[in-house]
């Protein structure tokens, strides 16, 4: 177990949780309905596709039937990976989109749905309640409704302000019921996705990707000018993959391969290694400082070099070449912020939520819309809100992450995953665009290399970076340490976004004996989530 100082903190009304069955989520209802999952006989994965449903319903401005998905999961004796992001649809040529930018919202940022095709693979290969059984808590509070918490209503309120989200067909039908967002405390019905999750039920997700729904998804597209077709969704499977490793602190972080950002964190990580982070007090400009030019660092190398694995010049072993790490952590300044461009490593609006149980199984699970609502459009009649991920793709020639017909784009979203010496350590995630990387680094670096719990290090004031020098801060990060970061060069401003802020994560640590003596777990507070257990 590890030695964590269970008494200092930072201003939070959470405190951990200790049970031998968990589930952590940003909404406290799709907690409980992981909850009782467990208590009805089923695992960890069951809880979380239970849980991940109930999230499509509850939390709308993150996620939705229409979003992307991926999966660490432990299933008592290994780790698996489980990439369900999908791909441009068949027409996506970059000639589709000349002249144009990568579009925000609308028909053009819609890329093929995998969360549902997510849910599928891993209640077939790891479940063990029937399928419809995990969709039931969600139709029951999609039909019955239930009242807004704060934190969902504010980003809601202003999502319902953009006119390039409440524009798009479908937005106003499905989500602004009385002509505005819900109000606090308002209840809100969702019956469209409750037909959609019965749907879902009664075929095992067939209807959304070869059956009704699909075909409606289909028509829609083609009635209001999106390229998505019933080939392109008939077409998709979620692909099992091997995470990747990055050894820190005496411990090992697993990301998802790319298409996604996830080894953003683990080259943070390898860098801030091969500086003298841990000499410093982890609330210090010095520590700070260290750790954000890291993850300016990496972030340089990620966003030229990452894409699918089959479209990238260099591979992530290169990326993560602990001698090439060590070259580019030669380039940080204690003293003074840059701005970096990316190296030569070729040498010759998100959910999280995450389970455990007493046997021993883990799921780190993360899905998502993207930016706040996702591309706008929702399937009038079915409640299906569709992911924007489309927006990710460049349309620079020759890039890696160039967009082509059934290529999947850079991913943003990362669940992660923590051992000790091949052991299971901890399930954990932060949401947030690339705040996640972020988030995983800073959190990380609290708990293996300064001793803070899990909900202290996930209280703890962020910083997040932007582009070039620009960083913002939370209010209640130490004033001299502010200070100290701008001294250091850094330019601290507010942020303007309507979605996005400095992220929010769920962990659950095992603490022995899953059966004996359980995990600890913890809930963000900047969402409205909750962890549970028994």
């Amino acid at each position: 177990m590890n030695t964590f100082n269970w008494t200092a903190g930072y201003p939070s009304q959470r405190s951990p949780l200790f049970a031998r069955n968990v589930v952590s989520t940003s909404h406290p209802l799709a907690a409980q309905a992981g909850l009782r999952v467990l208590q009805a006989g089923g695992n960890a994965v069951d809880a979380a596709i239970a849980a991940a449903a109930c999230m499509t319903v509850v939390e709308p401005c993150s996620n939705g039937l229409g979003s992307d998905a991926f999966c660490i999961l432990w299933d008592g004796r290994q780790l698996h990976g489980l990439n369900a992001s999908g791909p441009a649809p068949a027409a996506w040529t970059p000639s589709f989109f000349e002249g144009q930018v990568m579009p925000r919202r609308g028909w053009g940022s819609v890329t093929v749905p995998g969360a549902v095709g997510g849910w599928r693979a891993l209640s077939e290969r790891f479940g063990r309640l029937p399928f419809a059984d995990l969709m039931q808590p969600a139709i029951e509070i999609a039909e019955r409704g239930y009242a807004v918490p704060p934190i969902v209503q504010g980003k809601w309120a202003m999502a319902a302000a953009l006119h390039e989200i409440t524009s798009q067909p479908g937005f106003a039908r499905a989500f602004l019921p009385r002509g505005r967002a819900p109000a606090i405390g308002e209840r809100f019905c969702f019956p469209d996705a409750a037909r959609s999750l019965r749907l879902i039920a009664e075929t095992r997700g067939e209807a959304f990707y070869s059956g009704e729904i699909a075909a409606a998804l289909a028509r829609f597209a083609r009635d209001t000018g999106g390229a998505l077709t019933e080939a392109d969704l008939a077409g998709y499977q979620p692909e099992w993959v091997t995470p990747l490793a990055q050894d820190f602190a005496g411990h090992t972080l697993h990301e998802i391969p790319p298409n996604g950002q996830g080894i953003a964190a683990q080259m943070a990580l390898g860098l801030l290694a091969c500086t003298q982070h841990a000499d410093h007090h982890v609330d210090s400009p010095e520590a700070q400082h260290l750790m954000v030019e890291a993850m300016k660092l990496a972030f340089a190398d990620v966003y030229r070099f990452v894409a699918e694995p089959h479209a990238m010049a260099v591979s992530p072993a290169q990326l993560l070449d602990p001698g090439y790490l060590a070259e580019r952590a030669r380039l940080i300044d204690p003293a003074r912020a840059q701005v970096f461009g990316a190296g030569n490593p070729i040498k010759g609006g998100t959910i999280y939520l995450t389970a455990a149980d007493e046997t021993g199984m883990m799921v780190s699970f993360i899905q998502s819309n993207y930016m706040g609502f996702g591309s706008g459009l929702v399937l009038p009649g079915y409640g299906v809100s569709l992911q924007n991920r489309g927006h990710c793709f460049t349309l620079e020639p020759g890039h890696a992450n160039q967009v082509a017909p059934g290529k999947r784009p850079f991913h943003t979203i990362i669940p992660a995953f923590l051992t000790q010496s091949g052991a299971p350590v901890m399930s954990f995630g932060v949401m947030g665009g690339n705040m996640q990387p972020q988030g995983h680094l800073q959190t990380l670096v609290r708990m293996l290399c300064h001793g803070q719990n899990p909900q202290a290090a996930c209280d703890a004031p962020r910083w997040r970076f932007n582009e070039g020098l620009s960083i913002n801060v939370e209010r209640h990060m130490p004033a001299a340490t502010v200070e100290g970061l701008r001294a250091r060069g850094h330019e601290i401003g507010d942020i303007h976004d309507s979605y996005q802020d400095f992220g929010a994560g769920q962990f659950i640590w095992r603490l022995g004996d899953p059966a004996v003596d359980g995990y600890v777990a913890a809930s963000d507070p900047r969402r409205d989530g909750a962890a549970v257990g028994w």
